[in-house]
């Protein structure tokens, strides 16, 4: 793809995934087992929160970080005294709306037994698919066997009521500044890494401003991918004939943080009006920026109507808007971290 003339935004990679729910003790219980701990917290009323979401709710928000990575991949949980909705919720897989994380792990079999069996047992509102291994960067080269050993990554998702995940474990292969998981963290998994929307759009174009007016890089055109491919067709539990229109953007700022779009090529089950602000499950992400007016004349300037600036619970001066195919974003402005930079260079070191 040829070289794009971004805006130099200081955009970060996706800095937070928020979670709608109506229960924060549970929430904060279940990713604590994955290395979230909170380490901020707020409570504002619902006067606040209709100014700052449009939620007339009393809102708890935390914000949660794995291990030390604090420049992307947190989490931030929205406690609504009166959520507006169950949100997308249970659905089948790639309904328009459902939004994914994605973390690495170090054991991903242990993931798929946990839920696995936690399905077995009645728990039926979780979907876990078996891990799937492929060469997805094309990194293997001449005959494999016992001393030139596969570089793969094996992958899964978890389709559930109350969040859905993708799990990724690397063999043969490390990305520095890409999934880092810290020692203590009970089921070996890191921060969020990129992050997955099945979108209401007719064409990619829809998603055009992430570049001009976010200065967020597309990495490739938009790629028709399918059941011919096995990973896709393992996580996505793609049927025979069916396809999706599928294009990636990341920061030129971190390495982490990727977006991937996804536009069924198929009828599929439309949920997207449960996608709003206020409703249960990933309803919204966040981006940080030093350049938050210039970046709010951009939004404006694409006509994607946000609110003012103002400050959220946390005293940090930002933005919220939606755009037309049901994404909604929160701009913070915020310088990036020194004590944990960003990796902006994205390398494939052999670890065979």
């Amino acid at each position: 793809m040829k070289k794009q003339n971004l805006p130099d935004t200081g955009i970060s990679g996706v800095y937070e995934v928020i979670l709608g729910t109506d229960d924060a003790e549970y929430a904060k219980k279940y990713f604590a087992d994955f290395g979230f701990q909170v380490v901020d917290q707020a409570t504002i009323s619902a006067k606040d929160a209709s100014k700052i979401y449009g939620v007339d709710s009393k809102l708890a928000s935390y914000r949660l970080q794995n291990g030390k990575i604090d420049s992307h991949g947190l989490l931030r949980i929205l406690e609504w005294e009166k959520p507006l909705g169950d949100g997308v919720g249970y659905a089948p897989v790639e309904s328009i709306g459902s939004r994914i994380a994605v973390m690495r792990t170090h054991d991903i079999f242990r993931l798929y037994d946990i839920y696995k069996t936690a399905r077995d047992e009645g728990k039926k509102l979780w979907l876990p698919t078996e891990p799937i291994a492929d060469d997805l960067f094309g990194l293997n080269t001449g005959e494999r066997d016992f001393f030139n050993r596969p570089i793969i990554v094996r992958e899964n998702a978890v389709y559930g009521q109350f969040f859905n995940h993708i799990f990724f474990q690397r063999y043969g292969y490390v990305i520095p500044g890409y999934g880092t998981i810290a020692n203590d963290t009970p089921l070996k998994t890191s921060e969020f890494t990129h992050h997955d929307f099945i979108i209401d759009a007719d064409t990619m174009d829809q998603m055009g401003y992430l570049s001009t007016a976010l200065g967020l890089q597309a990495e490739e055109e938009p790629t028709l991918d399918g059941d011919w491919l096995k990973g896709p067709k393992r996580v996505f539990q793609m049927e025979p004939g069916f396809s999706h229109w599928y294009q990636g953007f990341v920061s030129p700022n971190n390495i982490c943080g990727k977006m991937k779009f996804f536009i069924p090529n198929g009828v599929k089950t439309n949920r997207s009006k449960h996608q709003r602000i206020g409703e249960k499950g990933i309803t919204l992400h966040s981006f940080y920026t030093p350049k938050l007016k210039m970046v709010y004349e951009l939004v404006l300037a694409h006509k994607l109507k946000p609110t003012q600036i103002q400050k959220n619970e946390f005293g940090e001066f930002s933005f919220v808007f939606s755009d037309t195919a049901g994404v909604s974003w929160q701009i913070i402005e915020k310088e990036k971290p020194t004590e944990n930079p960003p990796v902006t260079k994205l390398e494939f070191k052999p670890s065979n």
